[in-house]
């Protein structure tokens, strides 16, 4: 069993004439409040550099391996560390970070992202230290909430994150010893897999509960045997891939892959085609599952470019995932109503086209060039719109449901199967 918050969703009058000022003790409340926004505008941020500023990219870990760091560890792991610190809460009762403890850690995370850009090896060793800090003291928070809160259904998610933060530190000494690039990408590689595995595990929980509180009569399995098996495939893979198995690591992921395509058939997707702050999940799932299946053939040698696993995984899965999430997640716990405007399917919009402009950028006939740049315009302009469109609403206080006052509880929790 475990514990989900039941939001009571204001209409837009009413929340509009009774908006409260920016606070910084509501910005440091719960993490996805200033990790959504660091990791949000460090993907536009990001990204916009490496494609149109690229000299500007003058630290130790510079070019494409800059580029690759800052999107798994610095982006997306960012996002999946706000989004973890904020559902332990629901899930155990209890804040695993916030205050001034939130802001120190939010204190690495840019510590670590500037010294990555400042030359010469000592910033590249700070900045390595920064970093490791920030993934162990999320991982140490998130631990110290679950297990106390003996919520075992969750016991792994802490030791998940740490094992992303270890291979993060993998790819880091790889590149201070100068290894090669066959071994910092098996080290980019695990950590690709360990965030898979946490996004697996996380949508396969969320996803179909979103999908029945918003379609009326919709039922739809949880999955929790497939996602057992879905869980441990993936866990095999990651240790195929360390042990050099590659025809483990082969069967691994495909299992992965095919699990996660089947859930989405089964979570009757038709059912949510006018639901977009649904339906952008279902096609982030999708793509997560075949961004497995490309990884496994492209380690069965029958694809030879390491760039399609990397990039479909994380532009059509994981980035797809991340902006139905930050979205959906960012409007219940704000008590904001839980449908999009004009803007969140714009965003939604631009990130798909960016997944796809990215992707045609690899083929061999493909305008490269062009397509690339047209992906990373759209890229950044759907980051840039959800900083836009909430960053006003992260820095608020959670709004009161109508009729009652700021000073009243707003949040009740239930329990659920």
């Amino acid at each position: 069993m475990s514990e989900l918050l039941q939001i009571d969703e204001p209409t837009g009058s009413a929340y509009r004439s009774r908006a409260p000022a920016p606070q910084w003790q509501a910005f440091l409340e719960f993490g996805f409040r200033p990790l959504y926004m660091a990791g949000c505008l460090w993907a536009a941020v990001s990204v916009a550099l490496w494609v149109f500023a690229p000299q500007w990219l003058a630290g130790r870990l510079g070019g494409v391996l800059w580029h690759a760091h800052e999107m798994l560890w610095a982006f997306v792991a960012t996002i999946a560390v706000g989004f973890l610190c904020t559902a332990a809460s629901s899930w155990t009762g209890r804040n695993p970070i916030q205050g001034p403890a939130l802001g120190w850690l939010c204190v690495l995370w840019l510590l670590a992202r500037a010294s990555f850009l400042v030359p010469g090896d000592t910033a590249f060793a700070f900045a390595c230290g920064f970093e490791l800090l920030f993934f162990v003291a999320a991982a140490v928070v998130l631990g110290r909430a679950i297990y106390a809160a003996r919520s075992s259904r969750n016991y792994g998610l802490p030791l998940l994150v740490f094992g992303l933060g270890a291979a993060d530190a993998l790819f880091l000494r790889a590149v201070w010893q100068g290894s090669g690039y066959a071994t910092l990408m098996q080290y980019l590689y695990t950590g690709l897999l360990c965030m898979a595995v946490i996004a697996l595990l996380l949508a396969r929980r969320v996803i179909p509960f979103f999908a029945m509180r918003a379609v009326a009569g919709l039922q739809i399995p949880m999955h929790t045997t497939s996602g057992q098996w879905q869980l441990w495939a993936g866990l095999l893979g990651i240790v195929c891939l360390l042990l050099g198995w590659t025809q483990g690591m082969v069967a691994a992921l495909l299992v992965a892959g095919l699990l996660t395509l089947w859930q989405v058939l089964a979570w009757r997707p038709w059912a949510v085609r006018r639901v977009p702050l649904l339906w952008i999940l279902y096609l982030g799932h999708t793509g997560l599952g075949a961004g497995l299946l490309v990884a496994a053939l492209q380690a069965g040698g029958w694809m030879l470019r390491l760039a399609w696993p990397v990039h479909v995984i994380g532009v059509a899965g994981f980035a797809v995932l991340i902006i139905g999430m930050v979205t959906r997640t960012a409007l219940g716990h704000l008590g904001r109503p839980l449908r999009t405007d004009a803007a969140m399917v714009t965003m939604y919009v631009l990130v798909l086209a960016a997944a796809v402009l990215r992707l045609l950028a690899l083929l061999p006939a493909a305008p490269a060039q062009a397509a690339l740049h047209a992906s990373a315009l759209a890229w950044v302009l759907a980051f840039a719109l959800y900083l836009w469109r909430f960053a006003p609403l992260l820095i608020r206080p959670r709004l009161p449901p109508a009729g009652l006052s700021a000073a009243q509880p707003v949040i009740k929790s239930r329990k659920s199967a």
